[in-house]
């Protein structure tokens, strides 16, 4: 706010006289101009007082100015491969992702580290970690990686994947909730087969697939030494066989059982053949293989019974006999069996006809009644029928031996 301009006295001359109401004396103009100088002195201070402000806020502006320029970042920001220029009053990477509400975990990659100071011009990359199911030749594991592609993971991996089949294509993006990824890597294995040894190079995901690459397919029966679906390992040796097959029908005898029957009506001891036993028939079907050449031996698949086998049925006596028969006990018997059996019980002569220690047939036998025949009877028995033979006959049966039981 400027001062008033100096009051001055204008001279009459050429003046148009003023009313005689409002002319104004010499002595009343100076008294006017005094209190005029008075005024602007006492106005002076009160300006300096608003202006002082003013000029207090220009100063600090001026200053804040530097301030804020020096403190003011220009920062390059690379997340995820997608770059952007920002001012930042951050201090270092960790504030500055924190200003950006960018979480980072334990598997995410931050360069330079959080804790490092920033300048204007520097560059922040951030890459967030993918999981990623990673089955490299049938080993399934879980991996995590900050590439966003197949190629990228594989490399940072350290994964061999030269020849390799990929579930995926190299150039497809990994989306940050990650993927699922097979790798089948290239292997050496040998095949045997025909007498031939073959070295192959392959990255099949089966032995048959890799038999099938060398041109070694499997026919009819064949198969491997480890399973045909199974997956080939590096440096493995597989064998083919060759498999021919055929059925064989035998028909087998069944062996016959033996029966055991009590029977008071035998002398104890004695032992009677009711029923022979006869073997029975049994019809099996096997699988007969040859192996590269060499016969296995056959495996049984079913068999069916032709005819039952018949069992043999024996009679075991259980009746006691006398211990003796009155008019030839004092006769020597034993000299007599001596002579016609060589005391054998179970003799027979040579024409089959007589048997026991006295040489009876059958007929007589069972005319003095015995059971089955002699020969089988026990020797105490076969001395009490010829007890009673003798009884009946005399000596006569005994036409050579006879004397001998008077000594």
């Amino acid at each position: 706010m400027g001062e008033s301009p100096p009051l001055r006295y204008i001279p009459a001359v050429n003046r148009t006289p003023w009313p005689v109401e409002r002319a104004v004396s010499p002595s009343s103009s100076s008294h006017r101009a005094a209190r005029g100088r008075r005024r602007r002195r006492a106005e002076r201070p009160d300006a300096l007082r608003r202006l002082l402000p003013r000029a207090l806020v220009v100063v600090f502006l001026a200053g804040g100015t530097t301030a804020f320029v020096a403190h003011d970042k220009a920062v390059r920001l690379t997340v995820d491969g997608t770059p952007r220029t920002l001012h930042t009053f951050a201090g270092d990477v960790g504030e500055l992702l924190a200003d950006e509400h960018l979480t980072v975990g334990t598997h995410d990659l931050v360069a330079p580290a959080p804790g490092t100071g920033l300048s204007s011009g520097d560059e922040v990359v951030v890459r967030h970690g993918r999981p990623v199911v990673l089955t490299i030749d049938g080993q399934r594991r879980r991996v995590w990686t900050t590439a966003d592609t197949v190629d990228g993971a594989l490399h940072q991996l350290g994964v061999r994947a030269e020849g390799a089949v990929l579930s995926a294509s190299r150039s497809r993006r990994i989306e940050q909730h990650g993927m699922e990824l097979a790798v089948r890597t290239e292997r050496s294995v040998v095949i045997v087969a025909d007498g031939r040894e073959h070295r192959v190079r392959t990255n099949a995901a089966t032995v048959r697939e890799a038999l099938a690459e060398a041109g070694l397919a499997l026919r009819d029966q064949d198969t491997t030494s480890v399973p045909p679906d199974s997956f080939p390992h590096e440096g493995q040796t597989l064998s083919v066989m060759r498999i021919t097959g055929s059925r064989e029908v035998r028909e087998e005898p069944l062996p016959f059982r033996t029966i055991l029957r009590a029977d008071p009506r035998l002398a104890r001891g004695v032992q009677s053949v009711v029923q022979q036993g006869r073997p029975g028939v049994r019809r099996v079907t096997y699988r007969v293989r040859t192996v590269n050449g060499v016969r296995q031996k056959p495996k049984r698949l079913h068999s069916k019974v032709v005819h039952a086998p018949r069992p043999r049925i024996v009679h075991l006596g259980t009746m006691a006999l006398p211990a003796s028969v009155r008019g030839a006990d004092h006769l020597a018997w034993h000299a007599l069996a001596q002579c016609e059996a060589r005391g054998r019980p179970d003799a027979v002569d040579a024409s089959g006809t007589y048997g026991g220690l006295y040489q009876f047939d059958v007929p007589t036998w069972r005319a003095l009644g015995g059971r089955g025949r002699p020969q089988d009877a026990s020797p105490r028995e076969q001395t009490f029928r010829a007890k009673k033979l003798y009884i009946r006959r005399g000596a006569s049966p005994w036409p050579v031996c006879g004397r001998k039981l008077h000594g």
